[in-house]
């Protein structure tokens, strides 16, 4: 007799934690597999934790989180893209609230749009919730078109998800983008689950969001990136109130609440100046990009997020990426985030000599 639920059949272990095991094996590896800011929080969000633990604030919150932060959110839109986010409910991080926000919304059988590359998580959740995976090819640009979309629409699809800047590819779409992509949605009567976790990790043009475009969205947001609270597990989620007060009574049952001092400590992060950061990644960016293509790589310029996903030679991205962690440096297959298997995810989350070290050994492979 097995114990195992028929559901875990639908999802297998990530393929970047199994990257991240093997980092734990290896002495002084070229690490460019993982996906968190290389800079620590900022030291007046600790304080400000630190302060809120000492004076007792330890205690569950309200399930939907504190108002404070709540109200710093909305006008954190409003500052950013002139569209205040309505019905906030504070989550446990931006996959905590992808879950809920799936889970109160998907049935079974319904059909979930997404772009091919993916953020693990979509595909995986989908599945296990027993909702229909649509993927949507985006390659070689990478970018979610409507004409795309339109392809996949069936009498049964209810979700188009949006990440921009996106994980894997690091490809943002302009705010016209965005509007095409609503209409897409409003005329198919669609919900919109949109995904901005990087979207203060925008290097060129107008930063953009589905928020305020069209009235079925629900935005997820958070902290771990700009802020490199990965492991404080606090985002946020808005949109249609009936939704939300949904996923507000499925989180009672689950995550229960975000963790209560790291709700006070978000409100300061919301208020810091990140252009120097951003500057600095933009660099980051420019480093390992021109370095790949000189290199001789076939890759798309990421203009957002601190990803870049290049063609393996010969198309083999799981081949070459062993040849890779063989080497010493760390880089995650590009299977683990597509149907495909001809290309490999960077994470140039990294130092810059870092970043160096890596191209170089990924140029030698590929010699």
């Amino acid at each position: 007799m097995s114990f195992r639920a028929d559901r875990m059949n639908q999802i297998d272990s990530s393929g970047i934690r199994k990257v991240f095991a093997l980092a734990a094996t290896l002495e002084n590896p070229i690490n460019l597999s993982i996906g968190q800011p290389d800079y620590d929080v900022d030291d007046v969000v600790k304080e400000e934790a630190i302060a809120q633990i000492r004076a007792g604030f330890n205690r569950y919150t309200q399930t939907g989180g504190i108002e404070e932060l709540k109200e710093a959110t909305s006008a954190y839109y409003q500052r950013r893209f002139g569209a205040p986010l309505e019905n906030v409910m504070i989550t446990s991080g931006v996959s905590g609230g992808l879950f809920l926000a799936l889970l109160a919304t998907v049935n079974p059988g319904d059909e979930v749009i997404f772009a091919d590359p993916y953020f693990v998580m979509y595909k995986h959740l989908t599945n296990l919730i027993g909702g229909v995976c649509k993927m949507v090819d985006t390659y070689p640009h990478f970018k979610l078109t409507p004409e795309a979309v339109e392809k996949v629409i069936t009498p049964k699809s209810k979700v188009l998800l949006v990440n921009s800047p996106a994980n894997p590819t690091g490809v943002a779409l302009t705010r016209a983008e965005m509007k095409a992509l609503a209409e897409v949605a409003r005329k198919h009567k669609l919900l919109v689950i949109s995904d901005d976790i990087y979207d203060q990790f925008t290097y060129e043009g107008e930063p953009a969001s589905m928020a305020g475009l069209y009235e079925n969205t629900i935005v997820l947001n958070g902290f771990s990136k700009m802020a490199a609270m990965t492991g404080w597990r606090v985002g946020y989620a808005a949109g249609p109130k009936d939704l939300l007060n949904e996923m507000n009574t499925l989180q009672q049952y689950t995550f229960v609440c975000a963790p209560s001092f790291a709700q006070k400590a978000a409100v300061k992060a919301l208020d810091l100046d990140q252009h120097a950061r951003i500057d600095a990644y933009r660099r980051k960016r420019d480093l390992i990009y021109n370095g790949l293509v000189s290199a001789g790589f076939k890759v798309t310029k990421p203009g957002g997020a601190f990803y870049i996903f290049p063609e393996a030679p010969s198309g083999d991205g799981d081949g070459f990426v062993k040849r890779t962690i063989e080497n010493s440096v760390l880089v995650i297959p590009g299977s683990v985030f597509s149907e495909r298997a001809t290309n490999f995810r960077i994470s140039f989350a990294a130092e810059d000599s870092t970043i160096e070290r890596g191209v170089e050994v990924l140029g030698a492979l590929r010699a």
